[in-house]
């Protein structure tokens, strides 16, 4: 890491690899000799087409997502697909099946009552959302147009180990905070949505990976801007897309390449957060609430006993080189959130410091 950089372990917007900052920054006024920013140029050029197909080529590449499948660069982030998923999918039979394991799960659940019959297939509120229910928990609707849930829960540190089988109820995942990270079968999923400010690019930009055969079908009530099928033969340039988030998208997409792939970045992902866990697990004074077969690889939640060293954690933590370690305000404590541009020396020194504080207090 740079001297006047700190380990930034915010769960978004998060850390974006150094490697593409500095191409970023090279490149900022005068993109390859286009004489103008990418921030200043026509989407509907010439030289933005490139950069737009060849992020959506690179991103197919990465998670090897089927022919068959559109793929969307669309703004609103993830909360604006908690209305558009329900609009465009929800037809079929006027029903969907929602798992509340977290936050954001339950708002898309919320907002999903609005236009059809709505149902909690398994919750975890029972438990603060410290685990993910087994697949044998859950209460599946087989008419119901399709399965909703969020792949990793930022707030509660816990994340899916497992792909829920629902026959032939087409899957919907939220997968914003750990695309990328992981290898996915995308053929067994109807649709993938993404914010991208945890693992792709700046906030801004949503992905949204499609079944071609899901679109077409929205209710009559759907806006412009959230029709699927509208983006699918306008390819995703119905309006001026986020030109710049997409740019960057495609220098993580070239890194992640250079990397060894998304499989590189899962072996990563597993040495961060175990060292994390290891580490807490073997203090006297930290615990991670989540349960073991639940944990994230994301977002490693842990606290103290007590409000009061929770508080001193996170102010120490900062005059040590850290920032964001502080929990979300639903759920306190302290938040770890090490995506794939996390340095695996960021959480090395972070393990330090944890041990430090423990010793110490």
């Amino acid at each position: 890491m740079e001297d006047n950089r700190v380990f930034n372990f915010s769960a978004g917007p998060s850390m974006l690899p150094l490697q593409v900052l500095r191409r970023a920054g090279a490149e900022i006024t005068n993109y390859r000799g286009s004489g103008m920013s990418v921030m200043e140029m026509s989407h509907r050029s010439k030289v933005f087409d490139e950069i737009f197909q060849g992020a959506k080529e690179k991103l197919r590449r990465a998670l090897k997502v089927p022919q068959e499948y559109e793929i969307l660069l669309l703004q609103g982030g993830a909360s604006t697909q908690f209305s558009a998923v329900p609009l465009n999918l929800i037809s079929a039979t006027g029903r969907a099946d929602y798992a509340i394991t977290g936050n954001f799960a339950n708002i898309a659940f919320q907002e999903a009552k609005k236009y059809g019959a709505v149902r909690a297939a398994c919750s975890s509120a029972d438990k603060g959302h410290t685990y993910i229910p087994r697949q044998e928990e859950l209460d599946l609707d087989p008419q119901a147009s399709y399965f909703y849930y969020c792949a990793n829960n930022t707030i509660y540190g816990t994340e899916w180990h497992y792909v829920p089988e629902t026959g032939a109820v087409p899957l919907v995942c939220d997968m914003s905070s750990d695309i990328l990270s992981t290898p996915v079968d995308v053929s067994k999923y109807g649709l993938i949505l993404a914010g991208a400010q945890k693992n792709m690019a700046p906030a801004g930009l949503t992905v949204v990976i499609l079944r071609r055969d899901l679109a077409g079908h929205e209710l009559p009530i759907t806006p412009l801007m959230l029709s699927y099928q509208r983006m699918i033969d306008k390819d995703s340039m119905y309006n001026t897309p986020p030109c710049w988030c997409i740019y960057i998208l495609g220098l993580v997409l070239d890194w992640v390449e250079e990397q060894g792939g998304v499989e590189a970045m899962e072996a990563n992902r597993r040495k961060r957060a175990e060292l994390l866990y290891e580490t807490i697990d073997g203090s006297r004074l930290f615990t991670a609430p989540a349960r073991a077969d639940s944990r994230s690889y994301m977002n490693v939640a842990f606290r103290t006993a007590s409000d009061e060293l929770d508080a001193k954690f996170v102010a120490e933590s900062v005059e040590a080189g850290f920032t964001n370690l502080k929990g979300h305000r639903l759920s306190g404590g302290m938040r770890a959130s090490i995506y794939n541009a996390m340095p695996m020396e960021g959480v090395e020194r972070l393990a330090d410091f944890i041990r430090r504080f423990d010793r110490a207090n």
